[in-house]
């Protein structure tokens, strides 16, 4: 006979088993996969430039340097990271104002909740200023970014490919 004991010796056995087997949150997914986002982007958001630059995958991490300028002036940096975590993706995300006067006291992270050929999404596990953050690639020349925000609709921001040796 079974006894709760057992049933919970049972049950503690196999969630430590399965925790330690590397199950990922997230889709199963790699750098790999999301390699279209590689390339300098850049759109109007609202009076704004938004320019986002992606480096090419490498060694299990894929990031972007993203500015935002608008009257002769730099309002915004960004750092993204997406990085390759037991078997999925994790981001990260973090802003500054001019200065590198930081926004928040660190970065906000988010984990891989859907992916495609040519999108991906993530939702927020940190707390930070959006709710979940995707991106899309419809063509050769157009990069969207879809960013979520609590009681609002989603914001697409589509940019445009250009090189940056202008």
């Amino acid at each position: 006979m079974i006894n709760r004991e057992t049933i919970t010796s049972m049950i503690f056995l196999g969630l430590a088993a399965f925790s330690g087997s590397g199950f990922a949150a997230g889709p199963s997914a790699t750098v790999e996969d999301i390699s279209w986002m590689t390339g300098n982007w850049a759109g109007n958001l609202g009076p704004n430039q938004l320019e986002e630059n992606w480096i090419m995958g490498e060694a299990g991490s894929i990031a972007a340097m993203v500015r935002m300028t608008g009257d002769d002036a730099t309002s915004m940096f960004e750092m993204i990271t997406i990085e390759e975590v037991d078997g999925s993706l994790v981001l990260h995300i973090q802003q500054w104002d001019p200065g590198m006067v930081a926004r928040t006291d660190g970065p906000q992270e988010m984990e891989l909740v859907e992916i495609t050929e040519s999108s991906v999404k993530f939702k927020a596990t940190s707390e930070g200023g959006m709710s979940a953050l995707g991106y899309s690639h419809p063509d050769a020349d157009t990069f969207i970014i879809h960013v979520e925000n609590p009681g609002r609709p989603v914001l697409d921001i589509p940019l445009k490919s250009r090189s940056i040796w202008k």
